[in-house]
Order: C-alpha cells, then sequence, then structure tokens
C-alpha cells in the first residue's frame, strides 16, 4: 500500500461500446414531443430503461468537423476549424480513436467521411459517405444501416462507431418542423433498438456492453447550425448498458454537461488514457454503480490529467483555484486511501469518500473552467504582420483619394522610387532581424516562422514597399500643399445632407463593430442608415422640385458643388440609361432644372416607395439573435398549410422578375429568361416547395436536378452572350451601346442564377432589389445628377441591406448550404462553394454589378465615372475590415469571441473575396481610363 499506483490505467468497465452520432439531433427531439411521438422505444429506455440521459453543451461554431474534434479530443477547436471542414486534414492531437488503437481495440466506423479524414488507417473497417450533398436524405443512411446486421452478428471489433446525416440534410433543406423529420426519427429509433437489442443478447457476465447515443450539433428554427443559439448547442447525450440501474421514478430534467466530456468518460469506461488536451470532465454517473474507491481513482485520474494541462498553459498554475482545490482533495483522497487500508469500512469512510468525491468534482470544474477560457492560443506574431499589411493598404487607399477621384482616376502606388532607396533596404534588413529574433525565440508553433525563408523575406519586402510608398505618398501631398496654386478652384466648402449622412453613416458604422450587440443586430444599422437615406434624398427632391424654381438657376448648381473640384460633375448632355429612353428625363438639362409633369410626382414618391419595401422585406425574415426566433412572414409561408399562398407569391415575383429585367435585354435573351423563370418554378415544383395551379394530390418529391441544369443551360446561355458583346466592345470595336447591352446581359444572367438559388419565400427580396433599382436610376439619381461616388456608396449601403433582407446573419447559422447544391447529383467542391456563396451574397453582388451597368450605360457621365465607382467601393469594403482586424484582435479574449467577432471576421473575408473579384470586373470594363491616360 505504500506503493502509488494512481497513474496506472484501470481496466476497462465495458467490452463493447457502440456509438450512434445523429447529425443534427436536437435536444428536444429526443426529450420533447417529437421524442415521444417518433421515437418511442428511445423514450422507454430513457424513462424506464437502465440508462442516465444528458443534455450535452456544444461550444460555437456548431459544424460536423469542429464537433467531432471536442467529442474525440475533449478539447475546444478554433474557429478556422470552420473553413478546414469543407476538407478535414488528419487530426494530429491525442485523441480517444489513437489511443484506442494504440491499445489494441479493433475500431469500425460508418458514416460521415469527416470521421475517415480526421482518422486516416485508425479504423479496420470503414465505410464513408459525403457529407456535403444535402439533398440526399435517404441513401446517405441507408448506406451505413446495410451494413448492420452483418456487423452486429461479429466479434471481430470492440468499438463501433455509426455517423447518420439524414436528419442534417433535412434540416438543411426543409427546417426542424418539416413533414420529413419525423419519419427520419422513427428511422433512427429503429436502429437504436436494433443495436441495444443486440448488444443485450451478446453480453457475458464478466464485463457489459455500451450505447451512446449523441449529436454532433442541433439546428436553429431555420434548420441550419453553425451558431450559438439553444437549438443549435443543445444536443441529447444519452448512456445506455445493463451496467447501470433501472430507473424506478420518472425522469426529471436532464442534467446539463458539456460535450467535451464525453472524451474523458468513455477513456474511462474502455480503459484508455484520457487524452492530454481534453478539458473534459468524467461523467460520474456513468462510473456510480462502482465501489468508491474505484471512482475516487477515476475522478483523480482526471484530475491529475487536467491539472498537468493547466502546468502546459499557466505559468503561475498554483494559485489557480482549481489547482489548490484538486491539491486539497488529493490530501484528503491520501488519509482516506490509509483508513481504507487499515481494513475501515464503516458508514463514516464511506461518508468521508463522498464528501472527498464531492471536493474532486468541484475541482474538475474549476480546473476545466479555467482551462476552457485559457485553451485558445494565438499566434501573435502572425496576426501582426497580417494586420500590418492590411493597415498599409487602406492608408494608402486614403492617401490616393484627391488622385483616385480626380478627372485622369489615377490611382498610382509609388513604388518604383522606394524599391531603390536606402530606407526599403534599411527596413528590410531591420524586419527580416526581427523575424529572426521572434522565430527562434518562439516557444509555441507560428504560422508565419514556418514558412520558408524567401517567402518570409518576400512578405518583409512587401511591407517595406508599402511603408516607403506610403512615405513617398505623404511627402507629394505635403510638397503639392506648399506650392502655390497659378488657377485656384472656387469650390463651394459646404457639404450637402447626403455627404454628411455618408461620412456619419460610414464612421458610426465602423465603431459600431467594437460592440458585441452591434455586431449581432447589423441588420438594424443598416435598415436605419437606408431609411435615412431615403428620407435625405425626399428631401433633396422636394428642394429641387420647388424651392429651386423660384431662385435664380445658378443657385441650384450649388447643391452639386462638392465634387467639382475633382471633375466629378461634367456639364455634358444626359442622356438617360436604355430603360428609361423614352423618358422626359432624356431631354437636355442642367442640375438647376426641375423635373416636370407626371415624373415629377413619381419623383417625389419614390422614396416612400422604397422606403415601405424595406418595411415589408423587414417583415419577411427576422435575423439577427434577439428577435430571431420571432414569427416572420417568412415562416408563415414556408409552412406546409401555406403551401398554395406560397406558390402564389413565387409565380407572380417570377413575372416581376421578368418584367423589370427583360427590358435590357434582346430578343434572344427574353426568350431564355422566360423559359428559364418556367424553369425556376418547376424546380421548385419538383422538390415539393410549391405546387402547379392543376396540381391536386400528392406528387412524387425529387431533387429536380433535370429542372435545375434545364435553367443552367439558360444561365450560361444568357452570360455567354452578354460576354460576346462585352468582347466585341473591347477588341473589335469601342462601343458604348454594345458594351452596356453585355454589361445588361450578364447582370440578367445573374438574376437568373440567384432566383433559382433563392428559396421560393425569399423571391420578393430580389423583385424588391430590380424595383429599387429601377426606380433610383430612374427618378433619383439621373435627375438629381448625384456623381459617381455617391452614387457608388448608395448601391454599396442598399447591397449591405439586402444581404440581411434574405436572412442572412453575421452567424454561420444563417448559410443557407442547400444553394450549393440544386442541380448537382453528387458532391463537386467548387461549383458547392461558388452557389453557396453566391447565394448567400447575392444581395450585395447584384448591387455592385448594377452600379457598373449604371455606370457604363450613363454616357453623360465623365469617362471616369467607373474608375470613380471601382476606387470608392473597394475603400467602401477596406475601412471596416481593416478597422475590425484590429478591434477584433483587441478583443481576442473577449467572452464572445468565437460566438460573435469570429463568424464575423469570417464573413467579412468572404466579403473580400468577393469584392475584389467585382473590382477585377470593374477595372476589365474601365476601357476610358487607359485612353485618357495616355492622351495626357
Amino acid at each position: 500500500g505504500m506503493v502509488s499506483n494512481w497513474t496506472k490505467i484501470p481496466p476497462p468497465l465495458f467490452k463493447k461500446v457502440v456509438i450512434v452520432l445523429i447529425d443534427a439531433l436536437r435536444d428536444d427531439f429526443v426529450f420533447g414531443s417529437k421524442g415521444k411521438q417518433f421515437m418511442p422505444y428511445t423514450t422507454q429506455v430513457v424513462e424506464k430503461g437502465t440508462s442516465y440521459s444528458f443534455i450535452a453543451e456544444a461550444k460555437p461554431p456548431t459544424v460536423t468537423m469542429p464537433r467531432i474534434k471536442a467529442l474525440m479530443t475533449g478539447s475546444i477547436p478554433g474557429f478556422i476549424d470552420v473553413v478546414v471542414n469543407l476538407n478535414s486534414p488528419a487530426l494530429l492531437d491525442d485523441n480517444l480513436i489513437w489511443q484506442a488503437k494504440t491499445a489494441g481495440k479493433r475500431i469500425i466506423f460508418y458514416g460521415d467521411d469527416t470521421w475517415v479524414k480526421l482518422f486516416p488507417k485508425h479504423f479496420v473497417e470503414y465505410d464513408g459517405t459525403t457529407s456535403f450533398f444535402v439533398s440526399d436524405f435517404t441513401e446517405v443512411d441507408d448506406n451505413v444501416t446495410r451494413h448492420l446486421d452483418t456487423v452486429l452478428k461479429r466479434e471481430d471489433w470492440d468499438l463501433l462507431i455509426l455517423h447518420y446525416l439524414g436528419l442534417d440534410h433535412i434540416g438543411h433543406m426543409t427546417g426542424p418542423n418539416s413533414p420529413l423529420v419525423g419519419p427520419k426519427l422513427r428511422e433512427m429509433d429503429n436502429i437504436l433498438k436494433k443495436v441495444h437489442i443486440s448488444l443485450l443478447s451478446k453480453e457475458e457476465a464478466s464485463l457489459p456492453n455500451l450505447l451512446v447515443v449523441c449529436g454532433d450539433h442541433g439546428m436553429s428554427e431555420t434548420g441550419s447550425h453553425g451558431g450559438s443559439s439553444e437549438g443549435e448547442v443543445h444536443t441529447p447525450l444519452l448512456f445506455i448498458s445493463s451496467a447501470f440501474e433501472k430507473r424506478s421514478a420518472p425522469l426529471a430534467q436532464p442534467e446539463h454537461v458539456q460535450q467535451t466530456d464525453l472524451a474523458s468518460t468513455l477513456a474511462i469506461g474502455l480503459g484508455l488514457p484520457i487524452s492530454r488536451n481534453s478539458v473534459g470532465n468524467l461523467i460520474l454517473p456513468v462510473v456510480g454503480g462502482k465501489t468508491m474507491r474505484e471512482q475516487l481513482r477515476f475522478v483523480h485520474l482526471n484530475g491529475f490529467q487536467l491539472s498537468r494541462l493547466l502546468q502546459e498553459n499557466t505559468p503561475a498554475y498554483e494559485k489557480d483555484p482549481g489547482y489548490e482545490h484538486f491539491k486539497i482533495a488529493e490530501k484528503s483522497h491520501g488519509n482516506w486511501i490509509k483508513l481504507y487500508l487499515e481494513g475501515n469500512n464503516s458508514e463514516i469512510l464511506l461518508n468521508l469518500g463522498k464528501k472527498i468525491l464531492k471536493q474532486y468534482l468541484e475541482a474538475l470544474k474549476t480546473l476545466s473552467s479555467s482551462l476552457s477560457k485559457q485553451v485558445a492560443q494565438y499566434d501573435m506574431y502572425s496576426m501582426m504582420v497580417g494586420t500590418v499589411i492590411i493597415m498599409e493598404v487602406l492608408l494608402l487607399l486614403l492617401l490616393s483619394v484627391p488622385k483616385a477621384l480626380s478627372k485622369r482616376a489615377e490611382f498610382e502606388v509609388p513604388l518604383s522610387p522606394p524599391l531603390f532607396s536606402l530606407v526599403f533596404y534599411l527596413m528590410c534588413l531591420m524586419l527580416c532581424a526581427v523575424h529572426v529574433i521572434v522565430c527562434t525565440s518562439a516557444e509555441s508553433l507560428c504560422y508565419f516562422c514556418s514558412m520558408s525563408w524567401l517567402t518570409a523575406v518576400g512578405v518583409m519586402m512587401l511591407i517595406s514597399a508599402l511603408m516607403c510608398g506610403i512615405l513617398s505618398a505623404i511627402a507629394k501631398i505635403l510638397e503639392n500643399y506648399r506650392l502655390p496654386v497659378k488657377n485656384p478652384i472656387v469650390s463651394n466648402s459646404s457639404w450637402s445632407e447626403i455627404d454628411v449622412l455618408i461620412l456619419a453613416g460610414t464612421v458610426g458604422h465602423v465603431l459600431s463593430l467594437g460592440a458585441s450587440s452591434f455586431i449581432e443586430e447589423e441588420h438594424q444599422t443598416w435598415y436605419f442608415l437606408i431609411n435615412t437615406l431615403c428620407l435625405v434624398l425626399c428631401q433633396e427632391l422636394c428642394r429641387n422640385n420647388f424651392l429651386l424654381k423660384e431662385c435664380d438657376p445658378q443657385l441650384g448648381t450649388s447643391a452639386k458643388q462638392n465634387f467639382d473640384s475633382i471633375g466629378e460633375v461634367s456639364e455634358c448632355k444626359n442622356i438617360d440609361i436604355p430603360a428609361a429612353s423614352n423618358s422626359k428625363l432624356g431631354k437636355a438639362t442642367s442640375s438647376s432644372e426641375f423635373i416636370k409633369g407626371s415624373d415629377r410626382w413619381m419623383s417625389l414618391a419614390t422614396p416612400w416607395i422604397i422606403l415601405i419595401c424595406c418595411r415589408l422585406l423587414r417583415s419577411l425574415n427576422q435575423t439577427g439573435v434577439q428577435w430571431a426566433h420571432r414569427p416572420d412572414f417568412g415562416h408563415w409561408l414556408t409552412s406546409s398549410e401555406h403551401k398554395s399562398e406560397l406558390s402564389f407569391l413565387a409565380a407572380v415575383s417570377l413575372l416581376m422578375i421578368f418584367f423589370l429585367v427583360q427590358r435590357r435585354c434582346s430578343l434572344v435573351s427574353k426568350i431564355a429568361m422566360a423559359l428559364g423563370l418556367l424553369g425556376v418554378y418547376s424546380y421548385r415544383a419538383a422538390i415539393g416547395n410549391v405546387i402547379f395551379p392543376w396540381q391536386h394530390g400528392g406528387k412524387d418529391i425529387s431533387k429536380g436536378i433535370t429542372e435545375a441544369r434545364f435553367v443552367y443551360v439558360f444561365v450560361l446561355g444568357i452570360v455567354f452572350t452578354g460576354t460576346k458583346d462585352l468582347l466585341k466592345s473591347q477588341v473589335i470595336s469601342a462601343d458604348s451601346t454594345t458594351k452596356s447591352t453585355g454589361l445588361w446581359e450578364v447582370y440578367s444572367g445573374l438574376v437568373l442564377l440567384a432566383a433559382l438559388l433563392f428559396r421560393p419565400h425569399n423571391l420578393p427580396v430580389l423583385v424588391f432589389c430590380l424595383l429599387i433599382q429601377t426606380m433610383m436610376t430612374k427618378y433619383i439619381w439621373i435627375p438629381l445628377k448625384f456623381d459617381a461616388a455617391q452614387i457608388t456608396i448608395m448601391h454599396y449601403w442598399f447591397g449591405q441591406a439586402f444581404f440581411y433582407f434574405q436572412g442572412n446573419s453575421n452567424g454561420i447559422a444563417t448559410v443557407d448550404i442547400s444553394a450549393g447544391f440544386v442541380g448537382l447529383d453528387s458532391y463537386v467542391e467548387i461549383p458547392a462553394i461558388f452557389l453557396t456563396a453566391f447565394a448567400t451574397y447575392a444581395g450585395p453582388f447584384l448591387w455592385a454589378i448594377h452600379l457598373l451597368c449604371y455606370l457604363s450605360s450613363e454616357v453623360s457621365r465623365n469617362s471616369a465615372a467607373v474608375g470613380h465607382g471601382c476606387f470608392c467601393y473597394a475603400l467602401m469594403r477596406s475601412i471596416p475590415v481593416a478597422i475590425y482586424v484590429v478591434l477584433v484582435t483587441g478583443l481576442r479574449y473577449h467572452l464572445f469571441i468565437w460566438s460573435v467577432f469570429s463568424p464575423k471576421l469570417l464573413y467579412e473575408g468572404v466579403h473580400v473575396f468577393i469584392t475584389a473579384a467585382v473590382c477585377l470586373f470593374f477595372t476589365a470594363m474601365d476601357q476610358n481610363h487607359s485612353y485618357i491616360k495616355v492622351q495626357d
């Protein structure tokens, strides 16, 4: 008894363990009304059988791969796993599967192939199924179940893992209240019954078997996941075994545990070491049937592992309350063992053991909490390098504003002189020296230090060149400021209300990104800004139509003098866009004249019509966090009782889309658009979202692959027609009419693609988007003669608002991944990513492309208008992103860093890529820019 055996691994408590992981299994699907109705066998076992039931709480991000890592390692994965989830690399951390394989356990796996990618060469037998093809509800589960009858009869395995995906796919496609959920839960119940009965029939007297039922994450009210709402983070966790006592009293509310607790509990149950980086606690009821000495040994093992992890991560670990409590409990445990070995088996010893057990559990809870907060290890050096580059690029953009918005629209980065300057080489040497010092002294793994020296030197040179470019640009500005101006331009220094609103709105939005509540409810910021914009536009229209009528015409020009000094407003003849060429606005006019006739009243009514449209769109989709649970018109439409109303709305919306888009298209594209929109309705009818008027009985639901591909043909045809015209205008003849037609054709093709990918209840969002664009073009932008910079910022604001009108938020759960599989019969990575990204960012993307079409088609503008638009759009996207990167770095230890700030950073990153693609398209279309430079 003098030699300690505490650190030796205890023998296993169970012979065979079966883990049934049902993807997206919410806690109320088992413990709620749906469980009683559709899972009778499981409900009976939970309420009256030999089982222990818990609600496991998952940490965000609630997507499959990070959750599997949490279940098997007991650690909290990083947020970058959301991105890596698409193509999971092998898991190198210490984990339960590796420990089981090392101990000689034979593991069989069937289900989601993410496991096969995470644990290659760990399974003696496996059959993986693709997890991303969300249109498949049945085959993906049948491929798992078909192995059950054979494998359950065999004796050549110790651990069997089954991962079912069908419920998750149903959630993504139709939501948690879909009529398809019930039959799927009943199917899962029958599978659990089969597995449980088989395990009971094979039990031996020596060791019992264990069935574990769990979910990797839940699902939100819309059927998606990734965020931190209650439906997404709460999953059932059931332990079913004959080793447990039969429940006598009815089940109360299940106790809450952490999802990471499963790894520690299964390690003890299988007689394996607890994973090195696990922050989980042993779930004590699972080992509650063992003797007091064994229970104390189990919790001590768990405490020893957690305290060792704390020592590795915290220098002042001895002062941690959890560590202090553990040492006190450990000392009491030692005294208890001495009494036990002396043969003292009284009731007092048992009560003392329970007291020590309670001390251990409190220590484990405190240790786990401390480690969960400290588990995030930030690679500060790499983060700082990236932040410096981002801020340098933003500073260069800001310093380039005067030249970029000039008549010539030049955006010059003065890199040539700095590359040959002494400052550049001295800065490179200094940065390389810092790099060597940091990388040789860094204790933890650093991403930037792991790069090749050639790449690292290249990054250092980039930072040095950008810094020298900034210094050069500042020097030029100071030099120009000192020089006397020969012909000073007299400009009105007062700003218009639009300019004040744009500046205040941009600054206010950027500052709001430092607060978690403002990020969660960012849609409210954009709704407020566009509503205010509409009111300011109304005031501007009233002034132009009424006040300027009685004044000297020259006074009218003062309202739009803000950009005259940089030549933005041209005095050319105003020719309207092709869509409104027959309007009275096509006449030659000056900025002091006002609109007459019916167009005048329509112009005055436009801001109010836009406000009404925005209010209706707000009622369509509740988003954000605080009010996302409230019922909205979208939920009402998607319920099964209102399929007729949804069908009618979808049909009317598609007709409106055709009416609003077709005017700018050629005859061939009009026919293609009409057939394509008919195909969109046919696709939605095929998959059961809507019905045809002549359809009375139930119709078999298909995947709609043929119908969707039919639409894709017309999308590609329209885009190809537009691209042909664009190439013709760029290469053969510089014809602005051909170019304008080509751009509108491409835009029409993208609208058709959006109509296909949007869910039927979201089609009104697309209709209102086109309606607002048409009305603002005809009745606001042209008559009020706004410059390209102002129009660009208005497009950007409306694009952001329509991102949220679609039902998106800054949480991962609102990404509709089902859009990535429209028309696909298997998972193809690149098309799926493209379609998902397009469907998510359709609002900002369509407004950006409309901006290019508008600026290119309005020939009355300065030829540099497209260049101005491109620069302003890039600047508007760069300012919030750059500031947010700095803010989120400073807030990296914030309580909501994983649930609020990190998802927002991911959204911003993807949006930057899309903006870069849009700006490249702008640049390719800006053929006049190079012409002006040559002329100069």
